[in-house]
């Protein structure tokens, strides 16, 4: 049986699958992978579909090693990483043997890589999924964050040989520019001063943001009739607008509703690369139709699809 020893867990490393839809009306959210683009890739690197878990790694990697067997890996990412002091390439499949001691340096670019293993990570299934969701101690290794010297079984190996996503074709997913929104659904509640602001406006990803939701800092959105609403429900991507009239764009950890008026909905073909956006980075928006959006998120699975469907098999690479 194959295991990953946690011998430094990074800042904030925890199991991650594509998440538990389905349970918005229990209060829980679906969690899953900030950026669905690298996490998916990775598996595919590997082996795996698109529902096995990997590891989501925030900011520092950490160091890991390999125990009771061999295993097959791909970081996906911009991470320095290094097997027993010798480069490991992102975007590439490596089989490592059991003994080896993986070490992931800082993100360079973005926020958030991912660890993906042939045949998963092997922690038990909560409501369908193996997504961690720490608020409620939900899912994952013990519904927390790694630690060190936790002990991850790894899935059967599939026996995949070393493949790898071209990073031109990556590059193509992850889009410049404004984030696209569609206005509303409450774009009622904010005066015309406050909407023409919030789109020729600059804001500032503030020190407040984690998997649950970004606060963002800038000019402040006036309410025509004060911030307090119904609560009703709240997706990845509701940017709610509180009583300071500072945005907060709800995310993966989400609480489900909410009553704050949302003045925008970022598009789901966005949301990667918000996940992606650092504190202190600064970003704009653009409004769009629900069909552009819909658009948008058509283009984003063809670009998917192309990068799937060159993911080439080759010589497996031992480290």
């Amino acid at each position: 049986m194959t295991q990953l020893q946690v011998l430094s867990p990074g800042f904030f490393t925890t199991v991650q699958d594509i998440g538990r839809p389905g349970y918005g009306h229990a209060g829980v959210p679906a969690s899953g992978p900030m950026d669905a683009i690298a996490f998916r890739l990775a598996n595919q690197v590997v082996g795996n579909g698109p529902t096995a878990a990997a590891l989501e790694l925030t900011a520092l990697g950490g160091r890991f090693r390999v125990t009771g067997g061999d295993c097959l890996l791909c970081l996906g990412g911009a991470m320095e990483a290094k097997v027993d002091g010798r480069p490991l390439p992102a975007w590439t499949g490596h089989r490592l043997k059991a003994g080896s001691e993986l070490t992931l340096g800082p993100v360079r670019t973005g926020l958030r890589a991912y660890l993906a293993f042939a045949g998963g990570i092997d922690v038990p299934l909560v409501l369908g999924s193996r997504a961690t969701f720490t608020r409620a101690g939900l899912g994952g290794f013990q519904g927390r964050a790694l630690a060190k010297n936790d002990l991850l079984i790894l899935g059967e190996d599939n026996g995949c040989g070393q493949r790898h996503c071209p990073h031109r074709l990556l590059d193509r997913l992850y889009p410049t520019g404004p984030l696209a929104v569609v206005p509303g659904p409450q774009q009622e509640a904010f005066t015309p001063t406050a909407l023409a602001t919030f789109y020729h406006s600059r804001y500032r990803i503030s020190a407040m943001a984690d998997r649950m939701g970004y606060r963002l800092a800038g000019a402040a959105l006036g309410h025509l009739n004060g911030a307090d609403m119904v609560s009703d429900a709240v997706v990845p991507g509701s940017i709610q607008v509180p009583g300071n009239g500072q945005p907060i764009i709800a995310l993966h950890d989400r609480q489900t509703t909410g009553g704050y008026p949302k003045i925008a909905t970022l598009i789901g073909a966005d949301l990667p690369r918000l996940g992606q956006m650092r504190p202190g980075q600064g970003l704009t928006f653009r409004a769009v139709t629900p069909e552009q959006g819909a658009a948008r998120w058509r283009q984003l699975q063809a670009g998917m699809a192309a990068c799937l469907d060159r993911i080439q098999s080759t010589q497996v690479n031992w480290l």
